[in-house]
């Protein structure tokens, strides 16, 4: 794991800024399976994830995990939206920067237009986009109510809105809570929690994607929610 982490700090510092965007999104990938091959982590596919050369599309997703980016990433590298505390966290913080995370100050409801305005922006420009409209992770077992405002950058910039289901069964097919970072666990415990399993699983369920032009944004969010519940055991609502 140590010599992994430097390894990616070597490629975020010295690679990423100099190669063209088509090789960057190779290196995050490759970097993020060989993250969850250390962690013994299998991941599953199920449906057809974004082509390696889209543009222009916003991932919606629940969020049980950190480890969430890296299965989404291995899979397609991404820009995230993310919480600004995120920039504290040691290591992952430096590599969401370095990766043009997207970081938004949820305490400051004016801050909410600026990010519509800059991922609309973003997706114009081509980029493929990972917001998370729940807000703030989950055990796993269920979904959380959606905040859709973001949304709205998708329908400004006439994108394609792909939803994809986050799920971390146990040999049940029940929610691994194990593999959730949530409540008050620390970072700390949770990567602890991870390396403790003996056989984790995560699995990635695309669903088909959905214009976004012609629909509001709560509409929007509401047939993203329902996508994505759909592949939970229990259809939560």
């Amino acid at each position: 794991m140590v010599l992994h982490t430097v390894y990616g700090v070597m490629i975020a510092g010295l690679l990423l800024p100099h190669v063209k965007p088509a090789w960057r999104d190779r290196l995050i990938s490759h970097w993020c399976r060989g993250l969850l091959s250390l962690l013994n982590v299998t991941l599953r596919v199920h449906g057809t994830p974004p082509p390696f050369d889209s543009r222009n599309i916003m991932l919606v997703g629940n969020h049980i995990s950190w480890l969430d980016i890296h299965a989404l990433n291995s899979v397609k590298a991404l820009r995230f939206v993310a919480k600004s505390e995120i920039r504290g966290w040691p290591v992952f913080g430096w590599f969401s920067e370095k990766v043009n995370t997207l970081f938004t100050e949820r305490t400051r409801k004016q801050d909410a237009g600026r990010m519509v305005d800059i991922t609309a922006e973003a997706l114009r420009s081509g980029d493929c986009i990972c917001f998370f409209p729940e807000g703030t992770t989950s055990d796993g077992s269920h979904i959380l109510p959606f905040k859709g405002s973001l949304m709205q950058a998708a329908i400004n910039a006439d994108s394609m809105i792909w939803p994809v289901t986050i799920r971390y069964p146990d040999a049940n097919d029940q929610a691994n809570i194990a593999m959730a970072y949530y409540g008050d666990i620390s970072l700390q415990d949770s990567i602890f929690s991870v390396i403790g399993q003996k056989a984790p699983v995560v699995e990635l369920h695309f669903s088909s994607p959905i214009a976004a032009h012609g629909h509001e944004r709560r509409g929007l969010s509401l047939l993203a929610r329902q996508a994505i519940a759909s592949h939970f055991p229990a259809h939560p609502s």
